[in-house]
């Protein structure tokens, strides 16, 4: 009877144990861009909430600045399990598929309202290729509009020639070659130094960057043409979304369709004070020369042309539906 009774409190201590770990979960968010970033800022909320609705059942660590796993590293740690969710630039991964890369095109979407459109028109295709690998979209936020930071004037297409020119993504790789510059990959928490060892002194980004990265110490000029509006992605393993109970699962989505329409706002709103605050460091900040935003347009029809024959049908029907 004693062992009986032994092995029936073993076997309900065991059961106690599974329950407790099934009831709550801890999760890894690897991001790579700083705390002070907005982006991060709405994910640490995003966390928060998910932490508040679930009563504790799920916390989420967020690890900014490419302290877990580099920016570039992220999907690939999210699809093989290593960590559960994550933060992507999603055209970081158009050499896998173009289709991630319609949101960086030069001169396709160049505002707010045309970038949402865009990612309304695109996002079930995007949706559905990353689905394919294991991975469910919880939710988008958009970098402010894409500018020319350098370290000299830069009046026409052709004072780009030969310049060191920071790529983070296929689409700026190409700029680079069309205007005859030189693309090195640089991830955004490198640019720093790559500015200071002078492996780069001409790029393309948001006023964001610029601010994060302190930029005004190694260059003097930037050119705001809003060329387009790269989204930031978070991701869930759809594996690990599956492992959490229903309640958990609405209080996940809940909380990223917050992110996304907060996440949005921000980004427009902090556009003008990242610019701001470019003017106040001492950068010269304009919209660019005629010229030099007429040969950037031509950039763009040809990347545009490009891009739709590499997306084939999926490509077009998503230009269709955009222009529509």
């Amino acid at each position: 009877m004693l062992k009986t009774l032994a092995a029936i409190g073993a076997t309900s201590a065991l059961c106690f144990i599974g329950s407790a770990a099934q009831a709550q979960q801890k999760w890894d968010m690897p991001t790579g861009y700083p705390a002070s970033n907005f982006h991060t800022e709405n994910i640490q909320q995003f966390a928060g909430d998910i932490d508040k609705a679930t009563a504790g059942k799920l916390k989420i660590t967020v690890h900014d600045g490419g302290s877990l796993f580099k920016a570039n590293e992220v999907k690939r740690a999210v699809q093989g399990g290593q960590a559960q969710l994550g933060e992507i630039i999603i055209s970081g991964y158009s050499n896998e598929d173009p289709v991630y890369g319609v949101d960086s095109i030069p001169f396709l979407a160049t505002s707010y309202q045309e970038s949402q459109k865009l990612w309304q028109a695109s996002r079930p295709a995007t949706e559905a290729r990353l689905a394919k690998q294991g991975m469910k979209v919880l939710y988008s936020v958009p970098w402010p509009p894409q500018g020319i930071f350098s370290s000299k004037p830069i009046n026409s297409a052709a004072d780009l020639k030969g310049a060191k020119w920071r790529a983070y993504n296929p689409n700026t790789s190409r700029i680079a070659q069309l205007v005859g510059a030189q693309p090195v990959t640089v991830q955004a928490a490198e640019l720093t130094q790559a500015l200071a060892t002078g492996a780069v002194n001409t790029f393309m980004t948001s006023g964001a960057t610029g601010y994060d990265s302190k930029v005004w110490e190694q260059v003097k000029y930037y050119y705001d043409v809003s060329a387009w509006l790269p989204k930031n992605l978070v991701i869930v393993s759809q594996k690990a979304f599956d492992g959490l109970d229903k309640p958990s699962q609405e209080a996940v989505l809940k909380a990223a369709a917050a992110a996304e329409t907060r996440g949005w706002k921000v980004s427009q709103e902090k556009n003008t004070w990242y610019i701001e605050q470019l003017k106040k460091n001492g950068m010269t900040v304009d919209a660019g020369s005629a010229q030099l935003r007429a040969d950037l347009k031509k950039v763009g029809e040809t990347m545009v042309a490009d891009w739709t024959k590499q997306a084939g049908a999926d490509g077009q029907a998503i230009l269709d539906a955009y222009r529509k």
